[in-house]
């Protein structure tokens, strides 16, 4: 399985292709604003829900 077959990313993944800090990651995850599964005491976000999240930030902000 490849990355891109792979259906969640962990937090430090989710950020790398958001071009954003860790920290700030977990902080969006922390507040809810950035979708998230937590699999036992693993926090990891779902790969069709960033890609979401990134599509309304985009038509909010006007730039789609």
């Amino acid at each position: 399985m490849t990355e891109q077959d792979r259906l969640t990313l962990t937090v430090e993944e989710a950020a790398e292709l958001l071009g954003i800090s860790r920290g700030l990651a977990y902080g969006l995850v922390k507040r809810g604003e950035l979708p998230k599964l937590q699999l036992g005491r693993r926090v990891v976000v779902p790969r069709k829900a960033l890609e979401d999240f990134v599509a309304a930030a985009t038509l909010a902000s006007g730039a789609g």
